[in-house]
This record gives C-alpha cells, structure tokens and sequence, in this order.
C-alpha cells in the first residue's frame, strides 16, 4: 500500500477566482466528477463550492506553507516504512472545510465523516486530509494531520467498516500509535469514567452513543443529539491516547 499527492490548491484557487454563481457551481461539479458518470474522481466534497473570500485566504496560507510538498516528504518516509502486501496506491487530496464563516459546513459533524465514514474514499483509493479555515497552519499542524489521514485510511483498507464503539476506538487508537499524538495531561476521574463508559458500550452501534463518547456533550447539545454524560474537555479522542 502506497500513497502520492495530487495538487489541488491551485486549482480551487482558479475556481474561487471566479463569481460566485452557477457557473462557478457547474464547474466544481464538473472537476468532481471529472470523466465518470455521475461518480468521484477529484474528491473536493470538504471544499464549499460557493465559499467567499476567507477561504481563498487560507488556501493560499497553506500554498505559503508548502503544504503538498509537505505530504511528498511525510509519505515518502510512510512508503518506505509499509511494506504490506497490498499494491494498492492511495491518491491523496487535501481538503479545506470552512468552519469559520460557511453554513455549507459543521465543523463536528463534518469531521467525524471526515474520519469515519471513509469506506466510498477507500473504495475509490483517495485519501482526504481535512484542514479548516478556522485554523492556523504550521508545519507541525500539516504533517501531524496528513499523517493521521494516512493511518485513518491504512486502518480502513485492513479492516473495513467501522460499526461498534470499540471499532471506533481501536482506529483511533491505531492513529495515535502511529503517529506520536501527545496524550492530555492525565485527568484520573475523568479517564474512569470514560473507561467505564466504554467497557459498558463497548459493542454498541449507536450512532448518537459513539459521537457523544467522542466529542462530549456540549458539541451535542449545540447539535440537539442526545447526551450521555461526556465533558467536553476529555472525550474519546483522549481516552484512545491513553
């Protein structure tokens, strides 16, 4: 299994500077569908069609921070390192969600798909690093995302579709394995709860259950799902660092 990066920057940017109108919209539609029938073959679902200037903004700030050249050194070195006997090569295509500014995208929704519902991507041999116009980028913020992309899709392609809370959790926890993510500062009470919380849920596929156990209340309350008793300042997302 092996991974390349197809530039996209440039070319969202030459749509982007364009008015926002149907045309604008029928050319998206027509690089995302690129020669198929009506099928994916230039993944830019993460990207707002119609975004206004903001996001050309921060398109540019990843352009200024050699954001694809990045991901040509990081999966040079994951190339060398996997040496599984799957041949497949995995086209991979950075993604900029606004989070900021756009009504077209919710930031915790869109990234729970983002990370978890990859199978129509592994299918098709993409995988979609998602950056977000609210952030700031840095070299460090590039390569630590691109390779948690890179494990997210690694995983799926070994072991399929995710269904329980413990197939949530082992793919996290496989991330984090593998790409040196930094653990919070343990907080005991909460870390026996949630591991309480897990071992009692752990073969659930509730959906509202899983993202709850990974995002907190909080984030579910803003989006009227149910709540379970998750803080938001430690969630599932740090229960699989330890």
């Amino acid at each position: 299994m092996k991974f390349e990066v197809i530039p996209v920057l440039d070319t969202m940017l030459e749509i982007y500077s364009k008015p926002r109108s149907p045309d604008r919209f029928k050319e998206y539609l027509a690089l995302l569908k690129g020669n198929t029938k009506n099928d994916l073959e230039i993944p830019i679902t993460g990207f707002n069609p119609m975004a206004k200037d903001h996001v050309t903004d921060k398109i540019k700030e990843l352009k200024n921070s050699r954001a694809e050249e990045i991901i040509t050194d990081v999966i040079s070195n994951i190339n060398q390192k996997n040496n599984s006997k799957n041949g497949r090569t995995f086209k991979i295509f950075i993604n900029v969600a606004d989070d900021a500014k756009g009504g077209w995208t919710n930031r915790y929704t869109t990234d729970f798909d983002s990370k978890f519902k990859l199978n129509a991507y592994v299918e098709r041999g993409f995988c979609i690093p998602y950056f977000w116009t609210s952030e700031t980028y840095s070299q460090e913020i590039i390569i630590q995302r691109i390779k948690e992309y890179i494990y997210r899709t690694i995983y799926w392609a070994q072991n399929g579709r995710l269904r329980t809370l413990n197939d949530f959790v082992k793919q996290e926890q496989f991330v984090a394995k593998n790409t040196a993510i930094s653990a919070k500062k343990n907080n005991s009470k909460a870390l026996t709860l949630l591991d309480s919380y897990f071992n009692s849920n752990k073969n659930n596929e509730d959906y509202n259950l899983i993202f709850n156990f990974m995002y907190g209340d909080t984030v579910c309350e803003s989006l009227s799902y149910p709540t379970f008793g998750i803080s938001e300042h430690f969630t599932g997302f740090d229960f699989v660092k330890h």
